[in-house]
């Protein structure tokens, strides 16, 4: 990309996407294209053809999408599977009908088999059966990525994929019940810690294991990929370590301030055991996280307590 070239970042006010703005614009990238969903709604087809059809962005980052927790994927099972797939099968073919140069698909961890071999890599992928608490989300990341591929191959576009592992950071979610775990363990422990509340009881036994990203390491991974990369397979993205997930919940409580006790509903889902991505291709290409979790937490907490409206989402 040049620092004039035309680039879109769709989704754009979500975590992902508001930290690949952030992003580019610290490397100098000057001309991009933004709009909210009043005014584009990606599930439109007609409104997304004729965004395409006007604008011609040379570089698409398609970072939008429907996105929640167990909670919100078990209760809206044909919400996620529809939205995600009508959402960005507009914006890909949009893109490919209108010449668009690159394009770079944002998916996740949760399109790997609920039992892949452990660190996970790329070639795993519909190797065996999916998570099913998130099924219906995995499903429709798959036939993105697939799509990007199929295109590839027939008419030889330039369109790449990444897959990140569960992500948090600046500009979260911190829905009681919509949002992922590390938020939610955020927004616990600060109103326990506001109440003075004697105990905080949270899902499963803790003992999944699991990786976490920093969204601005993400971010800066998709601008060098979109750079640097070009191929069908997907590319993981993630640290390569893994803690579990009762070692999380200490780790946000004690970054919180909260010193009461962590108890356990063991009739609560744990889902997928354990979800680590096997980093090496991304390293091999020349690039590596710059984040430590403890770190990033805290920066994290510091967004929270800053933007007290988004716990209201």
């Amino acid at each position: 990309m040049k620092q004039d070239s035309k680039i879109y970042v769709a989704g754009h006010k979500g975590m992902v996407g508001s930290a690949i703005v952030r992003e580019l614009q610290q490397q100098g990238y000057h001309n991009l294209i933004l709009k909210s969903h009043k005014e584009l709604d990606l599930c439109r087809q007609e409104q997304v053809e004729k965004f395409f059809a006007e604008e011609k962005p040379e570089y698409v980052f398609l970072a939008a999408a429907k996105v929640g927790g167990i909670i919100a994927n078990q209760s809206a099972l044909a919400d996620f599977m529809y939205d995600n797939m009508i959402l960005e099968m507009n914006v890909i073919h949009s893109a490919w009908k209108n010449g668009c140069k690159k394009l770079e698909f944002l998916g996740s961890s949760c399109i790997y088999p609920r039992m892949a071999p452990q660190p996970m890599k790329e070639s795993c992928l519909l190797t065996s059966e999916l998570e099913k608490t998130n099924e219906a989300y995995a499903l429709a990341k798959i036939s993105g990525l697939k799509y990007c591929e199929y295109l590839n191959k027939q008419y030889g576009t330039d369109y790449i994929s990444v897959m990140p592992t569960n992500l948090y950071g600046p500009n979260d979610n911190y829905h009681p019940e919509h949002s992922h775990v590390l938020p939610a363990l955020i927004r616990r422990f600060h109103e326990a810690k506001e109440q003075q509340l004697p105990s905080v009881t949270c899902w499963g036994d803790g003992s999944p294991l699991r990786e976490f990203l920093y969204v601005d390491d993400l971010a800066n991974l998709c601008v060098f990929l979109m750079n640097n990369y070009s191929g069908d397979e997907t590319v993981n993205a993630g640290t390569g370590k893994e803690l579990t997930i009762k070692e999380l919940t200490e780790k946000v409580a004690q970054i919180v301030g909260y010193s009461g006790t962590i108890l356990w509903d063991k009739s609560r889902p744990n889902g997928t055991p354990r979800k680590l991505l096997d980093v090496s291709k991304a390293a091999k290409l020349g690039w590596k996280y710059r984040t430590e979790l403890e770190d990033g937490i805290r920066l994290t907490y510091k967004d929270f307590l800053e933007n007290p409206t988004r716990a209201e989402r």
